[in-house]
């Protein structure tokens, strides 16, 4: 497949204190890429990095342009999508207003309509829900609501950043499986940062290991997957 994304000898700080240390990978076109690590390790700090959200050096290089350093805004632009930790819904919107603010960028009121429509068809409970409140929504809503307003965006490249956080293992199933579907119909890349390994390992095609900032093991999911050894030393199944 094309390279999507490529990083190269990417180095992140929060003020003074340093995160990461120089991390090389890529992201292929319509992949599902998973950043694995324990907390702390930097895994949320590479998505940031990405959006333009901390500082940072070296290069970001998504589509053949350089888009480190850019602002966030000009990030989502370039077709990049952030489904940020903690979800990060407007709590006080309808669902369906919700997936509208996500569109904002684009112009053209029946392709939007069209899109928040094929969302619904991702997400039936998201129609079942379009004129409640985000805020009133089950974690496990809100969950689907975040990556949707993500995809009204119409990225190539979706960062997600732990889709399973406090949510039923039922729930995450059900999510992962949706994530399946919209990387195998819509042809979307997909970035995944996320604690619970063996269901990341299973969605994706390749994977990373971070530890301390810096980039411990690399290779193809399935095999990561199925050595014992890795699971044991670094994904803690």
């Amino acid at each position: 497949m094309d390279e999507l994304l490529r990083v190269e000898g990417l180095q992140a700080w929060y003020g003074a204190t340093q995160v990461l240390h120089g991390i090389d990978f890529a992201v292929a076109a319509g992949s599902v890429t998973a950043l694995l690590g324990a907390n702390g390790a930097g895994k949320t700090t590479t998505l940031r990095a990405l959006c333009g959200m901390v500082t940072t050096r070296g290069a970001i290089v998504f589509d053949g342009e350089r888009i480190g350093g850019r602002a966030p805004e000009e990030v989502a632009r370039r077709g990049v999508a952030h489904v940020p930790d903690g979800r990060g819904t407007f709590l006080d919107l309808t669902t369906e207003e919700n997936l509208r603010v996500g569109g904002f960028t684009r112009g053209g009121r029946r392709a939007l309509a069209a899109d928040i429509e094929r969302m619904y068809g991702y997400f039936p409970r998201l129609g079942e829900r379009r004129a409640q409140q985000a805020g009133t929504l089950s974690g496990g809503e809100q969950q689907m609501l975040a990556i949707a307003r993500a995809l009204m965006l119409r990225p190539r490249l979706l960062l997600l950043d732990e889709p399973s956080f406090g949510l039923a293992p039922k729930v995450v199933a059900g999510i992962f499986e949706i994530l399946r579907e919209i990387n195998r119909e819509a042809g979307v890349a997909m970035l995944l940062v996320e604690q619970n390994a063996a269901m990341a390992l299973d969605l994706a095609d390749h994977a990373f290991l971070l530890e301390t900032g810096r980039i411990a093991m690399r290779g193809e999911a399935r095999a990561l997957r199925d050595d014992a050894a890795v699971r044991r030393a670094y994904l803690g199944y």
